[in-house]
């Protein structure tokens, strides 16, 4: 991952950063900056990973209103030893994943992407677990951390991004 720097001059913030998809297409935040991004942090062998079937009904259901849910697939708490085509192989087939999903990489300390450290820096909280969600509100003024137990359709995240809903 890279920070880009004049290829989106009008990019800023936690918004400049590109990534690779686990199938090897770039994927650019900047295009995002006026939508409402749910990003997590998953793993395939977690109690948690049922919540994929969460955030692939979050996406279905607002993407054309404008929701943008990224996930960011980690083995820093030893639960998805995949690379990059086995965990994409997973979330195709187990969950029908179609929400944009990045390359494997670490979230949590000094091995952590840097729009993950972005993102500790701006909430003061790194994950502590997967499925720690982030939202990152249109402008990204205002981010918000959630914990793995909280559900991606809650009544606490819903409420933070319907607002933002076109």
């Amino acid at each position: 991952m890279m920070a880009i720097t004049s290829a989106n001059a009008a990019c800023s913030g936690i918004y400049n950063h590109q990534f690779t998809t686990l199938h090897g297409e770039p994927f650019n935040l900047c295009d995002f900056q006026d939508k409402p991004i749910l990003v997590v942090n998953t793993a395939s062998k977690c109690g948690f990973t049922p919540q994929f079937e969460s955030l692939e009904g979050l996406y279905k259901q607002y993407k054309a209103q404008g929701l943008l849910v990224i996930g960011f697939p980690s083995n820093d708490f030893k639960q998805d030893p995949g690379n990059n085509k086995q965990i994409g192989d997973f979330c195709k087939l187990t969950y029908s994943v179609q929400f944009p999903m990045m390359s494997k990489s670490s979230v949590t300390g000094a091995e952590a992407n840097p729009f993950y450290k972005e993102l500790t820096a701006k909430t003061g909280t790194a994950p502590q677990w997967n499925f720690y969600k982030y939202v990152i509100l249109p402008g990204g003024k205002d981010v918000t951390v959630y914990e793995s137990s909280i559900l991606p359709n809650s009544d606490a995240i819903l409420g933070k991004i319907k607002p933002y809903l076109k």
